[in-house]
């Protein structure tokens, strides 16, 4: 049986197989994707802001980095972190133009020291060395390469065309590892508004249904990237696991993000009765970053159907609410908020009032009466997005909530500690 499905859910379920892709093809789609972009604009230069903001934004110009790195984050998804640090220090010793010369990561055009040119070259490095393997290692091969085509599009802005294509690699990619993995993925299609939210659903076995947890990531990274968490903490427990994009971004990129961060999740969460699969009585919910803003709120709007949920360093109330802390956020923070909210020229100030709106306490979630769902909000120290203050406010008003704070010293095992623990607690709820 094949272990690959697109699958359209209805009242009646139409199947169609996917069809299979070798191996041998990734170079041919890699060429057919990026041959006209050689001179695609470079990523930092994308988003355009009013005359007004621009004296701020030349403030930004800060660090060596336009891009958030996350070393610690990608070599806990599977990213061999010699791999990674070759990568960075040719992106940072090449002697081609850049949008901004402080900015290491911006060199124009696609070519050697551009940031999607370096990450898709690795990708296609691991696809080649797939090749060469069997199994599960080979299909853990596999979904690396995508993790480094979706790394190649961070942080996925709209109109980045190298994005767009990298993500189309990284998708082949998931589709072939998925192929390859002895483990059961389905590529899942719910209706919704006349359109479709494309989710994939993560079995260990299916042989009677699973608890499932609809898992989603923030607004800069796709539903792709989470492989190793089914594999190494959900497969492990036979909890079955379906992505989720956010609104804006990846598979749901159709549809504009809005206060009501949880629309899509909850149109999903409404058919998962129709899935086999899944035992829809006991469902849970994890969300990363902007993904755990959805989460939390979903928990509130749908208590009777989510048992239990985790928020992994989620933006809540106090960043949202307080404009001159959004104004300190980095430039791609502020470049991925504009796209996702599909702003063509950008007024700072407008921009951090009207997020004001995306405050679950503002929205009244956080400030009157408790969710039934038990909620886990985790934090790191010290970080500005995620404050203890805020996931200390999600536990108050959860029946049986809890906040934990990561040390930051301790990042990479304290995230794998706490991650650990987090999963048990959630099999825990689910099984009562």
């Amino acid at each position: 049986m094949d272990h690959f499905f697109l699958i359209n859910i209805q009242c009646c379920p139409k199947w169609s197989q996917v069809m299979p892709k070798t191996r041998n093809n990734s170079q041919n789609l890699s060429e057919r994707l990026f041959a006209n972009h050689k001179q695609a604009k470079e990523t930092s230069a994308l988003t355009r802001y009013m005359p007004s903001s621009q004296a701020f934004v030349s403030q930004k110009i800060e660090g060596a980095w336009y891009r958030t790195l996350r070393r610690m984050q990608w070599a806990w998804q599977g990213i061999d972190p010699v791999d990674q640090e070759e990568i960075l220090a040719r992106i940072a010793s090449s002697a081609h133009s850049r949008t901004v010369d402080e900015w290491l990561d911006t060199v124009m055009g696609y070519r050697r020291g551009n940031w999607a040119y370096e990450w898709n070259k690795l990708g296609m490095r691991y696809q080649q060395e797939s090749g060469q393997l069997q199994g599960e290692d080979a299909a853990d091969k596999m979904f690396t390469a995508s993790l480094c085509f979706s790394i190649a599009g961070y942080p996925h802005l709209k109109n980045d065309n190298l994005a767009i294509q990298a993500q189309a690699m990284a998708n082949s990619a998931y589709t072939e590892a998925a192929k390859l993995s002895h483990y059961v993925v389905k590529q899942l299609e719910f209706p919704y508004q006349n359109k479709k939210i494309v989710a994939h659903l993560h079995l260990s076995h299916t042989e009677h249904p699973q608890p499932v947890v609809m898992v989603t990531a923030g607004l800069d990274s796709l539903q792709t990237d989470m492989w190793r968490l089914f594999r190494d903490y959900l497969a492990q427990r036979d909890i079955a696991m379906l992505t989720v994009d956010m609104p804006s971004i990846g598979f749901n990129s159709q549809w504009p993000l809005t206060e009501d961060t949880s629309a899509l999740h909850q149109a999903v969460l409404n058919q998962l009765s129709g899935l086999p699969w899944v035992d829809h009585h006991r469902v849970g919910l994890i969300g990363f970053r902007f993904g755990g803003n959805a989460m939390i709120r979903l928990s509130f709007v749908e208590s009777s159907k989510v048992k239990a949920c985790i928020s992994l360093g989620a933006p809540v109330h106090d960043i949202l609410s307080s404009p001159e802390k959004l104004k300190r956020m980095p430039k791609m923070y502020l470049d991925v908020l504009a796209s996702r909210l599909g702003k063509n020229v950008v007024d700072i100030d407008s921009l951090a009032m009207q997020l004001r709106a995306w405050s679950l306490k503002v929205q009244g979630f956080l400030a009157n009466r408790k969710t039934k769902t038990p909620i886990l909000a985790l934090g790191l120290e010290g970080d500005p997005i995620s404050p203890y203050s805020d996931n200390q406010l999600v536990a108050l008003f959860s029946s049986r909530g809890r906040s934990k704070e990561i040390k930051s010293k301790t990042l990479f095992h304290g995230y794998e500690q706490a991650l650990d623990l987090a999963i048990n607690w959630l099999e825990d709820e689910l099984i009562k």
